[in-house]
C-alpha cells in the first residue's frame, strides 16, 4: 500500500531527510519504572497543588470548584471493567446509530453522528497537523467526543486512553483489539501484505520510506465493530463511499514509535519546541513521532489516512493518549 499524504510545506522548510530505514528500537525495563515514577511524581504534585489551594480558600471562607475529592479522570482501556468496556463500546455505537448533523450539501457522505466528526477531522486537516494548534486543536475534538458519548448516548464514564508502551510487544492482542465483546473490534484478517509506503509529494524531497507491515491488513471481522461501514474517505472525500473497516495492527510500529523509552524521552523534553517534534514527527522521514507511528500501528482503512482516520474508534483512544501525555508534560 502507498500513501501520498499532503501537508503544509511551511512545515517541510527546515527538514533534513533520512535515509527511509524503520526498524523497532530497544525499550528498557528501567525506562518504564522511570516513567511509572515520573508521571506518579507529576500526579502527586497537581494533588499536592489542588490541596493547598483549597486550604487557602477555606481560611478566606471561599469554597473551590475544583478538588481532588471531585476531580475526574480518563483511565487506559484495559483497566477498565468489562461492564465498563462494554458500556463505552456501546456508545460509540449509539453515536454510529444517530443522524448526522453535518448538512448534506456539506457532506453528503456523512450518516451518522459518529461521521459528522470525521467530516470535520476532513475540513480541517490541512491546518491542524504539524502546526502549533495541534495538540489544543485535537484536545478540543477528543473532549466534543466525550461530551457527545457523555450527553447524547447515555455514556457515564470518560474517554479512555491506549497506554502504547503497555501494549507495545502485541497490540492485537490488547484488550483494545483482541475482538473479543468488550474491546473496540479485532485486528483485520492476516493477508500476505508489504507495510504503508510514506511518498513525499511532488516538489518536494526526499525518498520513498517504507514502514513494516502490521499482523492483520484484511477487514475486521471480530468484536464489536466487525460490520462497521466506513462511509467517508479516502483522503478528503465527502461523498458516500461505504466499506468495511479495514486494520493492520502490530507490535513493529508500536515498538518503533511508542515505547517505554519513547514516552520517557517526550516528557523529559525541556520546551514545547522539543516535544513537538518528537511527538508530531518531522514529514516524509522516518521520524513520524508517537502520533504519526502509533497511526501507523493502526493502519488499514481509515486508520493510515491523515483525512479519514478519526472513522477508526481506535483513533480517539490513540488521540486520549496523546492528550494525556500532554497533559503531563
Amino acid at each position: 500500500m502507498k500513501v501520498s499524504s499532503v501537508l503544509s510545506s511551511a512545515a517541510l522548510g527546515s527538514v533534513v531527510f533520512a535515509a527511509p530505514s524503520v526498524k523497532p528500537r530497544g525499550d528498557s525495563t528501567t525506562d518504564g519504572a522511570q516513567f511509572a515514577d515520573l508521571t506518579a511524581s507529576i500526579q502527586a504534585n497537581v494533588f499536592k497543588s489542588l490541596d493547598e489551594r483549597e486550604a487557602r480558600l477555606k481560611k478566606r471562607g471561599e469554597s473551590a470548584n475544583y478538588t481532588t475529592s471531585n476531580m475526574v479522570f480518563r483511565r487506559e482501556y484495559g483497566s477498565l471493567s468489562l461492564t465498563e468496556r462494554l458500556s463505552y463500546v456501546n456508545a460509540v455505537k449509539c453515536l454510529q446509530s444517530l443522524p448526522p448533523r453535518t448538512p448534506a450539501n456539506v457532506s453528503s457522505g456523512a450518516r451518522s453522528r459518529f461521521d459528522d466528526f470525521v467530516v470535520t477531522h476532513i475540513q480541517q486537516t490541512m491546518t491542524i497537523h504539524y502546526t502549533g494548534n495541534f495538540m489544543p486543536w485535537h484536545r478540543w475534538f477528543v473532549h466534543l467526543y466525550e461530551k457527545a458519548l457523555r450527553e447524547e448516548c447515555g455514556y457515564t464514564g470518560y474517554q479512555p486512553y491506549w497506554d502504547w508502551p503497555k501494549y507495545a510487544s502485541a497490540p492485537e492482542l490488547s484488550p483494545i483489539f483482541n475482538g473479543d465483546p468488550y474491546s473496540l473490534g479485532g485486528n483485520g484478517e492476516y493477508i500476505s501484505h508489504d507495510g504503508p509506503v510514506i511518498e513525499p509529494p511532488v516538489g518536494i524531497g526526499g525518498s520513498s520510506i517504507q514502514l513494516p507491515a502490521g499482523v492483520g491488513g484484511g477487514f475486521v471481522t471480530t468484536g464489536p465493530f466487525a460490520n462497521m461501514s466506513v462511509n467517508l474517505g479516502p483522503v478528503g472525500g465527502l461523498g458516500y463511499n461505504p466499506r468495511g473497516l479495514k486494520r493492520d495492527v502490530g507490535p513493529a510500529m508500536n515498538q518503533r514509535y511508542a515505547n517505554y523509552t519513547t514516552v520517557l524521552n517526550l516528557l523529559l523534553k525541556p520546551n514545547i519546541s522539543e516535544y513537538r517534534l518528537l511527538s508530531e514527527g518531522v514529514p516524509y522521514t522516518p521520524e513520524i513521532g508517537p502520533h504519526g507511528g502509533m497511526h501507523y500501528a493502526i493502519s488499514g482503512d481509515p486508520g493510515a489516512d491523515l483525512f479519514t482516520s478519526p472513522g477508526d474508534p481506535a483513533f480517539w483512544v490513540h488521540h486520549g493518549m496523546m492528550d494525556r501525555m500532554w497533559t503531563f508534560w
